[in-house]
């Protein structure tokens, strides 16, 4: 009896320990005027915010839908990077270039010593971070949805167990929720959709979003600010945009398995300057000049085990990205970004290793409607190196998993010739 009750006095020691870490963490953000949101709770949207989750699929589940169907790609090292497009992986293949991971960042606090774990163990925790590219939910997009009678119409079921498998999910909303503005003048395409919306959002199972863009601001400041309020109720984090300069450039921060991931949104696409968020009005975070994206960068690096940065930036439907683009990309990463995701093109454009860390420069269309029907999921797999410490850095992998949409619907490729295909066409890609 006195053994069993000395055990427990010892586990319940040991979790307190454990908590007072993970508080002084959350105290160490809120001095920086961060708020870090637990995932699972009110902010993270998941699966099962609205609709009924696909049979079988839980969020912290495993999927099993993309066996052979994905390609994995490890690359990096400190001492320069590589051309993921160019690398000539195959279907379900792993390879290394330029060092022995693809990239890490300092850790303020949460990690643990290797004297943690109990001898002969390890832990293998992991975090499931995943990225789509351009959304909107145009009439092709709607009628599928409604004509289905619910997500279903819109996602097949391995895409939807893909997301319900990931710990976190973020799009590019490339349009506002509103009943109230006009619309832009001296543009081609305008978007709004009314706020009742929002729900196939959260069907999808989309827990973060970046308005930085250039249509959250089709219908004016009222539709951005209608835009705003609508994703918070439903309960979807976002960056990028808002009410004034200060809370477009906000860094946005979930707890992952005792991690802070960071997250920034801006965008280098916009057509008019009044676009730009102002000290007290509403607007979006530009990064034309990118010296004030680099400073937060900066900051989010002080408080945060990964930072991811999404922005908006290149050419329309152009495969290869803009000098701009790269340069970009690369003052990011050196600034303390562990990866940078890109939009606007509408179409893929190659990932590259710059410093060990990847910078994925355009994911496409994700559901949109259009006419360009290639996509992917980007799956990012976070893991604590193997010098575990106080510092420990996480590892990242990255997975590939090629999509294809068409008439408002987008599906999982599966066919392993049409996968092997979707490879050499995004290797392809970055040839003039």
């Amino acid at each position: 009896m006195l053994t069993v009750l000395c055990l427990a006095l010892l586990g319940l020691l040991a979790w307190l320990i454990s908590d007072r870490s993970a508080a002084e963490k959350i105290a160490l953000a809120e001095t920086e005027g961060i708020q870090i949101v637990q995932a699972g709770e009110e902010g993270s949207a998941g699966m099962g915010s609205a609709g009924e989750e696909p049979a079988g699929a839980e969020r912290d589940g495993e999927g099993t839908s993309g066996s052979g169907t994905s390609i994995v790609l490890e690359a990096g090292g400190a001492d320069g990077g590589g051309d993921l497009s160019g690398a000539g992986f195959g279907p379900g293949v792993s390879g290394t270039f330029g060092g022995t991971n693809m990239g890490s960042s300092s850790s303020v606090s949460g990690s643990q010593d290797s004297d943690s774990y109990p001898e002969g163990e390890e832990d293998d925790t992991s975090i499931t971070l995943l990225f789509a590219g351009d959304v909107l939910f145009s009439s092709h997009v709607l009628n599928a949805y409604d004509t289905a009678g619910g997500i279903g119409g819109v996602l097949d079921e391995n895409i939807r167990q893909e997301i319900a498998a990931a710990d976190w999910f973020m799009v590019n909303q490339e349009f506002p929720f509103s009943d109230r503005g006009e619309a832009a003048e001296d543009k081609q395409f305008t978007f709004r959709l009314p706020p009742a919306r929002v729900n196939i959002l959260q069907e999808m199972g989309v827990d973060m979003v970046t308005l930085a863009n250039n249509h959250a601001l089709d219908f004016g400041a009222d539709a951005l600010l209608d835009t705003c309020a609508t994703l918070d109720d439903a309960g979807i984090l976002r960056v990028g945009a808002g009410a004034d300069l200060e809370e477009a450039k906000r860094l946005q921060t979930v707890e992952l398995e005792g991690r802070t991931i960071g997250f920034l949104g801006a965008t280098r696409v916009i057509p008019v300057y009044d676009w730009n968020a102002g000290a007290s009005t509403p607007g979006m975070f530009t990064t034309y000049d990118p010296s004030l994206l680099l400073k937060e960068i900066q900051a989010a690096k002080k408080i945060c085990d990964y930072v991811v940065v999404y922005v908006h930036w290149g050419v329309e439907k152009a495969t290869i990205p803009e000098d701009y683009q790269r340069t970009m990309g690369r003052q990011y990463i050196d600034a303390g970004a562990d990866l940078v995701i890109g939009a606007h093109p509408h179409v893929l454009q190659e990932i590259e290793y710059y410093q060990g860390k990847p910078i994925v420069y355009s994911l496409g269309n994700f559901v949109f409607g259009s006419s360009i029907p290639q996509t992917m999921l980007l799956e990012v797999t976070l893991t604590e190196a193997e010098n575990r410490g106080a510092q420990s850095p996480l590892e990242a992998e990255l997975r590939m998993i090629p999509c294809r949409s068409a008439a408002g619907y987008t599906t999982m490729i599966t066919d392993e010739a049409k996968v092997e295909a979707f490879h050499q066409q995004f290797q392809a890609a970055k040839q003039p």
